[in-house]
This record gives structure tokens, sequence and C-alpha cells, in this order.
């Protein structure tokens, strides 16, 4: 037998778990500690993995960096961890940025600190040489956060853009109004599910495992990644323009748009076949990745460092959520209850009011009018005077959409004069239909969702406010389920006429937000 073959090989595995030998016990008490002080970041990420179809793929990002880290054996040859205890002051910024995300009600915001913080966390046990050895693998855990739907509104914007110049191109007759195209065959409408983020996402995510497993040099996949971020966004608009070409040929829109979620699914395995074709010709997985020519010595005392990296990288993280918890204990409930609104002669009490359970707001009242016919349920939600936006507009978002409604708008309800309403949001959905409106007043003026009333309500929730905010949500008491095209549109209209004919609304809710200070 000769000498070569009694040389035993050594296992992969063993030189990933040989380099990671002193960082360990570290990384497995700081990543448990982390995920103990930023659970409810990571338990909102995954319900999003699993309620999102534009997340389904975040499951397989953990498997994936693994993957990838295997896939980089060859170059953590002779290298081991070098534990850097001091690297732990990376978390204190982080744990502030962390703190105003919270504080701006922020969810997207405090899941990117808590990856940073898991960055900080590998770069402060592993050194600086293992640590850039295997940073692809970790960059890529950054897909874990369900992050991108505020794309969506330019994405609907470049969609129906795309639509309006190629049925000017097809020669389709057509009358566009925003998001609606109206053929003489149909109505077609550009909805949040057709403006294509959840396969611009995915298309990401594989652009960048790809770029990360076929090319070696940055240009090639900086290039590759650039590309699969473009790609989709074009062949979207292509996807929905031919949803509205087909209904032309078909002579139906609705035949057209039956199948568009198949549709979806064909465009999107098309769009990877493209991205994976495009990328074949430059591909360079033949060449290995480089091995390490510059072996590293371990540190008698690495996994004693490695521990105390581990421990002062939580600590530093727990910074800032032990400031909120402070801040919390000092936001105290409001110390009125709201009161039915009383809007007569109009409308009239259809039913005692009542106080839900189950909302997130320290009080609730829900009453019941007829206005002319019409039964409305009324809901007033009274917050904390210290409260920030997040857990209002949680509740507004849960209250003034149909659980199981998709395709989801909201405009603001003008005056008779066209000037924008202050206050008053009018929300629709489809499938089933369900139309809301909803209303906000913070520190007893009407406000609007967006980064001013965010900013403002991240100032009172440490300085404290002079009233509390309020939500109003009005809902038709209606069989939604029966609710045709044609009794939608008169819903709308019935509904702007009610918020327009009742200023007083704002006077009694201002009232509330006073006696709740």
């Amino acid at each position: 037998m000769s000498d070569q073959a009694t040389i035993p090989r050594e296992d992969p595995l063993a030189r990933i778990m040989s380099a990671l030998r002193d960082a360990r016990v570290g990384l497995a008490i700081g990543l448990v500690l982390l995920a103990l002080l930023f659970h409810t970041e990571v338990e909102t990420a995954v319900r999003t993995w699993y309620v999102s179809t534009a997340y389904n793929h975040c499951f397989m990002v953990i498997p994936i960096a693994a993957y990838l880290v295997w896939d980089r054996r060859p170059a953590l040859l002779g290298l081991t961890a070098a534990p850097i205890p001091y690297v732990a002051l990376l978390a204190l910024p982080l744990s502030a940025v962390w703190l105003v995300a919270e504080r701006l009600g922020i969810m997207e915001g405090r899941q990117l600190v808590f990856i940073s913080m898991v960055q900080v966390l590998f770069l402060a046990l592993l050194g600086w040489r293992l640590w850039w050895a295997v940073l692809g693998p970790l960059l890529y855990l950054y897909f874990l956060v369900p992050f991108g739907e505020f794309l969506t509104p330019k994405l609907q914007d470049i969609t129906a853009l795309f639509i309006r110049h190629g049925i000017d191109v097809l020669g389709i007759p057509a009358y566009i109004d925003g998001y609606i195209i109206e053929i003489a065959e149909g109505t077609f409408f550009v909805a949040e599910a057709c403006a294509g983020l959840r396969f611009l996402i995915a298309s990401i995510a594989f652009g960048v495992l790809y770029a990360l497993l076929m090319y070696r040099s940055p240009v090639r996949r900086t290039a590759f990644i650039l590309i699969s971020i473009i790609v989709p966004i074009i062949a979207n608009g292509f996807r929905a323009l031919g949803i509205v070409w087909l209904g032309h040929l078909l002579g139906s829109a609705e035949a057209a748009a039956a199948d568009h979620i198949l549709y979806g699914w064909i465009f999107f395995s098309l769009v990877i076949l493209m991205l994976i074709l495009i990328g074949l010709p430059f591909r360079q997985d033949e060449q290995p990745e480089p091995v390490n020519a510059f072996p590293m010595t371990p540190s008698p005392g690495a996994a004693r460092q490695g521990l105390i990296a581990g421990l002062a990288v939580a600590v530093a993280a727990a910074i800032g959520p032990m400031a909120v918890l402070g801040l919390n204990r000092a936001a105290a409930a409001p110390l009125a209850a709201s009161k039915p609104l009383d809007l007569s002669p109009a409308c009239q009490s259809a039913g005692t009011p009542t106080t839900p359970s189950g909302g997130v707001s320290g009080s609730t009242l829900v009453q019941r009018v007829n206005c002319g016919g019409d039964l409305l349920d009324i809901r007033v939600d009274v917050f904390s005077p210290r409260s920030t936006a997040a857990p209002i507009n949680a509740e507004r978002r849960r209250l003034s959409r149909h659980p199981d409604a998709d395709d989801t708008t909201e405009t603001a309800v003008t005056d008779q004069g066209n000037d924008p309403a202050r206050v008053w949001r009018l929300v629709r959905s489809n499938l089933p239909t369900f139309i809301s409106a909803t209303g906000m007043w913070i520190e007893g003026e009407p406000a609007m969702p967006g980064l001013s009333t965010r900013l403002h309500m991240a100032q009172t929730s440490v300085t404290g406010a002079s009233a509390a905010p309020v939500l109003v949500t009005i809902i038709p008491v209606v069989d939604w389920a029966r609710v045709d095209q044609r009794e939608k549109r008169e819903l709308e209209n019935r509904m702007t006429v009610f918020l327009r004919s009742h200023p007083e609304i704002g006077d009694q809710v201002r009232a509330i937000a006073q006696s709740a200070r």
C-alpha cells in the first residue's frame, strides 16, 4: 500500500468545526441571548414569511447560508477563530439605531439592526480573517428580513406606466386613470399583488446566491446582482401588459385575469431561467476558491476571549431594549374612557355601545348607528399619551382591512372644495370586497400616517403629550361576500358623503383626547 493511501483525508465538516473551535461556546451564548432580547423581531419576521407569499423564500435563507459556508470550506483551511472582544463596542451605535427605529414604529428597521447585531457577534467571535472568509454567507442572512414593502407603490407606478405605453404601441383603445385600465373588453386594476414585489425580492435573493456560487470576481458578482434587480421589473411590466392584451384578444378582461396567479408562477420561472442563461457565459465556478496561504495558530486563551466577546455583544445590544422597558413603564394608560359619538339628528343609535377585548389601546368603544338606512360600526380607540406610532398603525391596519382581503388601496377623502381632508382615509380591499374609513388624531389634531407623524410620536413617547392619540374606524355593516362592484361603488359614495357631512366628529374626538391626557 502506498504512503499516499495511508494518509487520512480531513473531513470537510471537521475542518469547519476546527476553525470555529474557540468560538463555539461564545457564539452559541451570544445567539441565544440576542434571540431572547429581540424575540419580537424574530417572531414578527417568521410570521411574515408564513403569511406573505413575497417572503416565503426566507425559510430557505439559513440553509442556503450554511451551504455557502460549506462551499467555501477550502478557503477555511488553516484559519481559526481569533475573538476580538472590543468589536462588541460596534453594538452600541446599533443599539441606539434600534431604539430610534422602535420609537418610530419601523419594524423592518428593528429587524435590520438585529441582523447587524448578529454580524457584529460573528466578527467579534471569529476575528477579521475568518469573518472575511465567510462574509458572503453572513451577508446573505440579511434576506431573513422581510424588507421592501415600501417599494410597492413605486412598482405599481412602473407597471401602470409600462401598460400605458404598451397598449399605445399595440393600438388597443383604453382609458387609464391611475392604476385603473379600462378597455372595451373590461377593466383591469394594477393592484399591489400586480406590482411584482414578490418576484423582485425572490429574484434578488436568487441573483445573490447565483453570483456567490458562479463568480469569483466582485465586478461580475455586482453586475449580475444588478441584472437580477432590473430584469424582473421589466419582465413584470411585460406580464401585466400581456394580461391586458390577452383580455383584448379573448374579448373578456375577467377571462384573461382569471388565472393571473398561474401566469405569475410561469412568469417567475421564466425570469429565473432568463437570469441563468444570461449568467452562464460568464461563469467562473470552475475556478476554486483561493486557499489560505498563511495558516493561523490557535491562541491558548481564544476560548475565554470568545466567551467574553459573546457576552459583551449581548450586553451592548441590551441597552436599547432596556431603555424601551423603562419608557413603556412610564407610559400610563388613558385616564378617561372613550364615550359614544353624538351624530344626531342624521344618525340614530342602533344598539348599546360595547367595549371589545383584544385591542391594544387603553380604551375602546364600538357603537352601531343607523344613518339614513346605512348601518355603520364606529370604533373609537384611545391610546396612551406616550404611545409610539407602532401600536396605532398596527391597530389601524388590522381594523381597516378584511383579514382575507387582497389588493388593498387607500385614498384621502376630499371635501367639497377638492382640498385634501386632514383626517379621513378611505380603505378599499378586494377578494372579498371590504370598505372602511379611518382617521387619527394626535394631540387633538387630525394627522395622516407618515414619517412626520412617526417622528412627532417618537418625541412625545419620551417627553409626554398634551392629549391622548385617538383612532376612529368606521365600517359599514353589510354582507361583504355578496357585495358586487356596483354596490361597492355606491357604498364608497355614501361613505364619502357621510364623512363630509359630519365635521363634528373631529370636535368630539378632540374632547375625548383632551380628557384622556
